[in-house]
């Protein structure tokens, strides 16, 4: 078991005397109080970013209270959860003496601050990395007020270079987000990315890898009940295909939203691509699982909790690491694949209504009048359907008579 921490006191912090070597008094959190020999007393904060460990200077005592550096390791570990190096928004901020000067790597991380809290958890991850990979080693120096279009492009075709063409036009929708950004707080004029429309060829449509055939999908989900990994990820495997929302959407659904008397997940707008809620009614084989899963994560926010902390859901690779531990390598099948088996094998096979189908994949779907449906529309005729898919795929492990697809003409 680990040491637990006793926290600092002011009394404390006033007392502490230099020795003949550094005395490290810790607060908790990462935060200690550095006392060197020569008597002086200086805040820092320990924390691990990319697997490595790091050191972040706070300022001396008594300049920087105790409670003032509790304010600034709370700053930093703001930071991290977001996916943030707090050393380099340091970095990058000392390196912006002026409104003037204010860099381009200074105003996209104040930027992602601001509306990473609005973003899921990988979303917010994933701009970072992209920014500090493509963004920041070549104009994160730069004045944004001096950026223009040519230099900006210069950095999508390097991008594209390497065969990464799809990414190179969301460094642009990036790029485009954070100029906006400094326009509308007053530190740069225009938004040059615009000037970019069709400076790059446009991406060829991509589709993830899936099974569809009711004689392939049969041993998947026999292949899902012996799986031998965590019992947690086993759940998600299984309820996967019964569900067939998309990824970021399952691992990170909540407790707080499943309601297993009413049988329905309702997932609250911010996490949907579309930004509308959506109700996910609940088979009675879903309900079952949900419910001996309850037992094992229910003091968990999420249903699906990280294996090494309850405060976080799985990552957002551990399905499809689950999937190649069974033998279905990337080209065969994906966690984003259950979406196309449903909507194909419930389309084709089961002759489901297609707006049936397309309201519980969350896609946008209109009225005659071009109005958007609501999260109930045909919300028993749905409800129905997911039962009927639950017992279908039952049938398919148990070995039943595959139907054939019946592709239309």
């Amino acid at each position: 078991m680990p040491k637990r921490i006793m926290p600092l006191t002011d009394m404390k912090v006033l007392k502490a005397k230099s020795q003949e070597k550094q005395v490290t008094l810790f607060d908790g959190g990462g935060l200690f109080l550095l006392v060197t020999p020569s008597g002086g007393k200086l805040w820092r904060f320990k924390y691990r970013f990319d697997g490595k460990e790091k050191l972040l200077a706070l300022g001396p005592y008594p300049e920087i209270s105790l409670a003032e550096a509790r304010t600034k390791r709370e700053e930093a570990r703001t930071q991290l959860e977001h996916g943030i190096d707090p050393a380099a928004v340091r970095k990058a901020q000392k390196e912006a003496d002026t409104v003037e000067t204010e860099t381009f790597e200074v105003i996209a991380r104040e930027w992602h601050a601001k509306f990473t809290p609005t973003w899921s958890a990988t979303h917010g991850v994933t701009m970072m990395a992209r920014m500090e990979r493509d963004l920041f080693p070549w104009m994160g120096t730069r004045p944004i007020n001096e950026i223009k279009a040519p230099e900006l492009l210069a950095i999508l075709r390097r991008v594209e270079s390497r065969g990464a063409l799809e990414t190179a036009h969301r460094i642009r929708t990036i790029a485009g987000q954070i100029l906006r950004y400094a326009v509308a707080t007053g530190r740069c004029e225009r938004d040059c990315s615009g000037d970019l429309r069709g400076a790059l060829p446009q991406p060829g449509e991509k589709h993830h890898a899936a099974i569809t055939d009711p004689k392939e999908v049969a041993p998947l989900l026999r292949a899902i009940d012996g799986y031998q990994g965590g019992f947690v990820v086993r759940c998600a495997l299984r309820l996967a295909p019964m569900f067939f929302v998309r990824p970021g959407e399952l691992r990170q659904a909540e407790w707080a939203e499943i309601d297993l008397d009413e049988g329905a997940w309702n997932i609250p707008a911010h996490k949907m691509k579309m930004k509308q809620p959506h109700i996910v009614p609940l088979s009675a084989q879903a309900v079952a699982i949900l419910a001996e899963l309850r037992q094992f994560t229910g003091a968990s926010r999420y249903v699906f909790p990280s294996g090494r902390s309850f405060s976080r859901p799985m990552s957002n690779n551990t399905v499809n690491a689950a999937l190649r531990r069974m033998g279905y390598d990337k080209e065969t099948m994906t966690g984003h694949g259950f979406r196309a088996m449903a909507r194909t094998i419930l389309d084709e096979v089961l002759q489901v209504r297609p707006d049936y189908i397309e309201h519980q994949l969350a896609h946008a779907v209109r009225d005659p009048n071009g109005r958007a449906y609501n999260r109930t529309a045909h919300l028993e005729g749905r409800r129905e359907m997911m039962q009927t898919w639950a017992d279908y795929l039952d049938g398919l492990k148990q070995g039943a008579q595959v139907l054939p697809l019946q592709r239309k003409v």
